[in-house]
């Protein structure tokens, strides 16, 4: 029929197929922001640069300073892969743990715990650190209280001083904070796991421990592969929980990750270029750990 609208519905629908991959890529491929940080990674770009607008290129001498900076092999890359190394295994097993928790309760009072675990999750991370800060506190923290009550300390102690205890303080802070994402993807999985085969290796004899090794992993490793890879790129950036805790903030230089040692010698010290280097080799690090995240995926797809 002439004049009929269906046509040109169609190809509209058509070209909107086409475009809609490429909107939704467009955040992605605007890498402007990362250039930008690249260009003043090989500048020498301070307060005198941002005042006269001048650039001032040294090449790669940033990163040679970086590379030959004893604080990076000693201190922050330390901090930065052994404190991502624990906060990953935590959060995993621990949310794992809950996740069976879940998978054994009725339907009633999965979701009310879900709901409460739930409310971990939604805490913004700087309310969260500083209810860790008031639990720890020298002088008033509920911990130092009950522990000087019970004798076991003779006066109060300053646990964020020491490396060690610190970084102990912030592995608590992000299993409590990240815990709810591990337990509810895991719990979804094993929601689907047969429970038929469960069943039978129960009347076979197996244990609960032989029955997770041999039946549940198994059947839920791509879940585990994504939320080990998700929580590792969350927790190579984690900036607040650090930063905001007594000394995070550059005054205890033993407790710096790579998050934080960036923003200290970008606004602290006003090394912008070299700041932004630091900022570069993180962004390197997170690029490697989200490759081997997409062709994990791949993989298990194929």
């Amino acid at each position: 029929m002439a004049g009929d609208p269906t046509p040109s519905r169609r190809r509209r629908k058509l070209r909107l197929r086409a475009t809609r991959p490429w909107l939704l890529l467009a955040p992605a491929l605007l890498l402007w922001p990362l250039v930008r940080v690249f260009l003043f990674s090989l500048q020498e770009y301070g307060l005198r640069q941002i005042v006269s607008g001048e650039s001032n290129y040294i090449g790669f001498d940033n990163y040679a300073e970086i590379f030959s900076e004893p604080m990076l092999w000693q201190i922050v890359l330390p901090n930065t892969i052994g404190f991502a190394i624990v906060a990953v295994g935590g959060t995993v097993v621990f949310g794992t743990l809950v996740a069976l928790l879940l998978a054994s309760l009725n339907r009633m009072w999965r979701a009310i715990v879900s709901s409460c675990i739930m409310v971990a999750w939604a805490m913004p991370a700087v309310t969260g650190t500083y209810v860790w800060i008031w639990l720890f506190d020298a002088n008033t923290g509920l911990v130092n209280t009950l522990l000087l009550g019970a004798g076991i300390l003779d006066e109060p102690h300053n646990w964020f001083t020491d490396r060690w205890s610190f970084y102990a303080i912030v592995v608590l802070n992000i299993i409590h904070h990240g815990f709810p994402f591990v337990a509810v993807t895991v719990l979804a999985g094993l929601l689907g796991v047969s429970k038929e085969m469960i069943e039978a290796a129960t009347v076979d004899g197996a244990g609960a421990i032989r029955r997770f090794f041999q039946i549940i992993f198994p059947t839920l490793k791509p879940v585990f592969a994504v939320v080990v890879i998700l929580s590792t790129i969350w927790d190579f950036k984690v900036f607040a929980q650090i930063y905001l805790m007594p000394g995070g903030s550059g005054s205890n230089r033993s407790v710096l990750n790579l998050g934080v040692w960036s923003y200290v010698e970008s606004f602290a010290q006003n090394r912008y270029g070299f700041g932004s280097a630091i900022a570069v080799l993180l962004t390197v690090m997170l690029l490697v750990v989200s490759v081997v995240y997409v062709r994990t995926l791949f993989k298990e797809e194929k």
